[in-house]
C-alpha cells in the first residue's frame, strides 16, 4: 500500500519542535502497529517526544489512535459497577494485589488489566505469576466469568486491546523513554479507556523511586490523565502519593505476594494497609458504589481474603501453595546506632532489579524469588550491626552489582533525629 506519510518526516517534525497533525499521529500509530514503521524509527520519535513534549491536542489524539488500534471492552452483562485503579509504579508497590479483591468484597467489579515490570519497578503480572499455576492471559469471555464469579480479575491486556500500546510499552522500556509525560499518559489511559471501566482512580507516584521524582511533574501527569479520562466519559480522579521510600518491607515478586497476603489477613506493613484502604474508598466513591461494608472491616473479617483466594483459583492458581524462594541470600548491616533518617527507594529498586526481580531487555525472564526484604525504615531506631536489608537471588554473582546499587541508600542519624519524608498523600486531583 502507499503510505500517507514517511516516518522520517514525522520524526523530523517532532525533532524540530513542531506539533504533529492529527493525520500524522493517526498514521504513525497505525503504521507502527502493523509493522510499516520500524522499531528504530519509532524509538527516534519517542525520544523526540520525550525531549520536546506534546500539546494537549496531540496527547489526546495519540491516545485515541492507540485505542482505535484495537477493540473496546464493555461490561454491561455485570450486575455491579466497574471501577479500576492504576499506579504509575514504584518500589515495593504491590497495592493492586490486596486492593482488587478488597474492592470486590465491598461490592465493586474490578477489571484490573495489568502489566509486566517496567524499568526498576515491579510489574503486577510478574508478581502474580510467582503463585503456582496462576495464569495472566485470559480471553474476554474468561475475564467476564472471573469478574461475575469473584468481583475482581487481574490479568494481561488481550492482544486486541490497544495493541499499539503493547508494542510501544515494550519499546519505551528499552529506549530510556519511559518518563515522557505524553507517553505515560497515553499508554495508561488508552488501555484504561479501552478496557471499558466506568470509573478510574489513578495512583501517581512521586519521589526518588518513581518515574516522576518531582511532585510538580507528577501532578502535571495526573492532571493530563484525569483530563483524558473525563473527556472519554470515564469518571476519573488521581492521587499523587509518596514514593521517596519503598512501600512496605519487600521489593520483589514472590516477596511482595507474601506481604500482600499478610495485608489481606488483617496484618501487613502500616503504609501498605493505609494506602490500600485510601484507594479502596476512593474507588468506591468515584464509581458511586454504596459499599457492602467498610474496606477496613473487609480486611479484618476475612471477606477480602475470600475474594483473593477465589480470584486466584479462578485463574488456575493455588492461593495456599508455598511461594518460590531464592536459592541464595546475603545481608546489609547498619554500621552505627541511631535513628534512620532516609532510605532511597530508587537504589533499593535498582538493587532488586539487579538481583533478578526485574528485566533489562524485552522478553527477559524474571526470578520469582529474587528481591529485597527491608528490616528498618526511616523513623526506626537502629543498632550497630543490625540487618537493614536481606537480598535474595538464585544467582550469587548478581550480589556484587546489587550491593553496589545499595551503597549510601540509607542514612542513620543521632537518636531522635528529624526524618524528612513526603506525606503519603500529596495531592488529590478530581475531574
Amino acid at each position: 500500500m502507499t503510505e500517507a506519510f514517511s516516518a522520517v518526516e514525522v520524526i523530523s517534525a517532532k525533532r524540530d519542535k513542531y506539533s504533529l497533525t492529527d493525520p500524522q499521529i493517526d498514521w504513525i500509530v497505525d503504521a507502527y502497529t502493523r509493522g510499516a514503521v520500524a522499531d528504530e524509527q519509532m524509538s527516534a520519535l519517542l525520544m523526540a517526544i520525550l525531549l520536546n513534549g506534546m500539546e494537549p491536542r496531540e496527547i489526546s489524539r495519540w491516545t485515541d489512535a492507540m485505542i482505535k488500534s484495537g477493540k473496546r471492552m464493555e461490561w454491561s452483562a455485570l450486575d455491579r459497577k466497574t471501577v479500576d485503579k492504576h499506579s504509575t509504579g514504584g518500589v515495593g508497590d504491590k497495592i493492586t494485589l490486596p486492593l482488587a479483591p478488597l474492592v470486590a468484597a465491598c461490592g465493586g467489579a474490578v477489571p484490573q488489566l495489568s502489566g509486566r515490570g517496567l524499568g526498576h519497578t515491579g510489574g503486577t503480572l510478574d508478581k502474580m505469576e510467582s503463585i503456582p499455576g496462576w495464569r495472566a492471559s485470559l480471553s474476554n469471555e474468561e475475564m467476564l466469568k472471573v469478574l461475575k464469579d469473584c468481583g475482581a480479575v487481574i490479568c494481561a491486556a488481550g492482544a486486541d486491546l490497544a495493541p499499539a500500546d503493547k508494542k510501544l510499552y515494550a519499546l519505551r522500556d528499552v529506549t530510556a523513554t519511559v518518563q515522557a509525560i505524553p507517553l505515560i499518559a497515553s499508554s495508561i489511559m488508552s488501555k484504561k479507556i479501552a478496557e471499558g471501566t466506568s470509573a478510574l482512580v489513578l495512583d501517581v507516584k512521586t519521589g526518588s523511586g518513581a518515574f516522576m521524582s518531582d511532585p510538580k511533574k507528577a501532578a502535571e501527569l495526573a492532571r493530563v490523565m484525569v483530563e483524558l479520562g473525563v473527556r472519554a466519559g470515564v469518571k476519573t480522579r488521581a492521587l499523587v502519593t509518596a514514593m521517596d521510600v519503598p512501600l512496605g518491607l519487600t521489593a520483589g515478586n514472590a516477596l511482595e505476594v507474601r506481604e500482600s497476603v499478610e495485608v489481606l489477613a488483617g496484618g501487613g506493613p502500616s503504609d501498605v494497609v493505609e494506602l490500600t484502604l485510601i484507594l479502596a474508598r476512593e474507588m468506591l466513591d468515584t464509581a458511586g458504589i454504596k459499599p457492602l461494608m467498610d474496606p477496613a472491616d473487609a480486611l479484618k473479617n476475612g471477606a477480602a481474603m475470600d475474594s483473593w483466594k477465589a480470584m486466584v483459583r479462578a485463574q488456575g492458581g493455588d492461593p495456599d501453595a508455598k511461594l518460590p524462594t531464592a536459592k541464595q541470600s546475603t545481608q546489609v548491616f547498619a554500621t552505627s546506632a541511631g535513628t534512620m533518617t532516609s532510605m532511597d527507594a530508587m537504589k533499593v529498586g535498582v538493587s532488586a532489579w539487579r538481583l533478578g526481580a526485574g528485566r533489562s531487555r524485552q522478553g527477559e525472564t524474571v526470578q520469582a524469588g529474587a528481591g529485597i526484604e527491608i528490616h528498618a525504615k526511616p523513623g526506626d531506631a537502629v543498632t550497630a550491626g543490625q540487618a537493614i536489608y536481606t537480598l535474595h537471588t538464585d544467582e550469587s554473582p548478581r550480589f556484587a552489582r546489587a550491593l553496589e546499587a545499595l551503597e549510601n541508600s540509607f542514612e542513620v542519624g543521632t537518636i531522635g533525629a528529624k526524618v524528612d519524608r513526603l506525606p503519603l498523600i500529596i495531592e488529590k486531583i478530581e475531574g
